[in-house]
């Protein structure tokens, strides 16, 4: 069986997407599924088998993201599936009509994972307009673009339970992204203090992700002040990068808190991250927008206690308390719960031998062999398109 992947962003752009891509491009291989991509030129990426370039333009004020050309990716999307089965779109901007368009004027079906909350995304981005004019916009897109589709995967069950209240009525599939566990459990922690000048018995709290508006960093911040009140020697290291990153900086300058919060940048995944969890001694995560939470599970597999936010996606993670702990939503009880772990972690101890172990539920071949078997249903004798001809190309 072989599938196209059609997206607006992938590595070498780092998130959860490009993520989740890569991570079910690997494993469908073991399921029988080759899975071919159509994806944005960055720049200086070398050539790979199965994976197309589409050449764009920067973002205006996102250097990371490129913004596709819409008649060059149609033309791609539609080229790289003439000998597909199904075409699989991943982000809801020029990927998600060049996919559609292709899939109906090729007689594909067409689905999609919806990996963003664009109802909570988009007042980050767009602070000019009225909060609630931009809800409600976020919410038609998202219903238009879903219901013109054949299936829809999301990663949680909040995220399905969203998308219903906006009247999406498509067959939706919760299938979240898994993880590699071996990838994560072979780290190096000491190597990666001593390459990062952090003693070798200071706590380390730590945060991976998009350092953007919407991953609420800042909230994490707060909670180091309190945090800092039960154990002083606390250091916060956020691993990663993007827009909200001059903001934090001077947040940080701002509360005092120069000592006590490191920004190390994006880290190579086979290798520097699995080395920066190991390094840690507890994971800590406020966003309040995710529709997974991928590195909550990436932390547990690196045998890394985590203290987060039970909201929108994490909640299917983090409810049954195994490896986790989700204080209230404040900062001052977060920054509490914080502070006493680190200052008594034998009493926590038990987090920490939970976390694998409940990670195991989680993996990435469980994930692909339940994705293959959609893609063989959606794909079956019995797959009929809505409208064959009816998207011009």
């Amino acid at each position: 069986m072989r599938v196209l992947m059609v997206s607006d962003v992938y590595f070498p752009r780092v998130n959860g997407v490009s993520t989740s891509i890569e991570t079910f491009r690997r494993t469908l291989d073991g399921q029988g599924v080759e899975v071919r991509l159509v994806v944005p030129h960055y720049g200086d990426e070398a050539e790979e088998p199965g994976i197309t370039r589409v050449a764009g333009r920067s973002v205006p004020g996102d250097r990371e993201d490129r913004l596709v050309g819409w008649r060059a990716m149609h033309r791609a999307v539609l080229a790289a599936a003439r000998d597909c089965d199904l075409i699989h779109v991943q982000t809801p901007f020029v990927a998600h009509y060049a996919g559609l368009a292709a899939g109906r004027a090729l007689g594909l079906p067409v689905l999609a994972t919806y990996h963003t909350l664009f109802e909570e995304y988009l007042q980050h981005y767009a602070r000019f307009l009225p909060a609630g004019w931009l809800r409600g916009q976020a919410r038609r897109f998202s219903r238009r673009q879903c219901n013109q589709l054949d299936a829809v995967i999301v990663p949680s069950t909040a995220m399905r339970q969203r998308l219903e209240s906006y009247g999406v009525t498509t067959p939706m599939h919760v299938l979240p992204t898994g993880i590699p566990l071996a990838q994560f459990a072979r780290g190096d922690g000491l190597a990666f203090r001593i390459r990062h000048d952090i003693a070798a018995d200071r706590p380390v709290a730590l945060y991976v992700g998009r350092v953007a508006h919407e991953k609420n960093i800042g909230f994490l911040l707060d909670a180091l002040c309190q945090a800092r009140q039960l154990c002083p020697d606390v250091l916060l290291v956020i691993a990663g990068e993007g827009p909200a990153m001059g903001d934090l900086k001077a947040r940080v300058e701002t509360l005092g808190l120069q000592d006590a919060v490191r920004f190390i940048g994006y880290l190579d995944r086979q290798r520097a991250l699995p080395d920066c969890y190991a390094a840690a001694d507890v994971f800590v995560f406020a966003s309040r927008t995710e529709t997974q939470g991928l590195v909550l599970l990436e932390a547990m597999a690196a045998g890394l206690p985590v203290i987060a936010l039970a909201e929108m996606g994490t909640v299917d993670i983090l409810a049954p308390g195994r490896g986790a702990f989700s204080p209230p939503a404040d900062t001052r009880a977060f920054g509490e719960a914080l502070g006493h772990f680190l200052n008594r972690p034998t009493a926590w101890r038990h987090l920490a031998e939970e976390a694998p172990l409940y990670a195991r539920e989680w993996t990435d071949v469980a994930m692909a062999e339940r994705l293959a078997g959609l893609y063989r249903t959606l794909s079956g004798p019995c797959f009929m398109p809505e409208n064959p001809l009816g998207a011009a190309i």
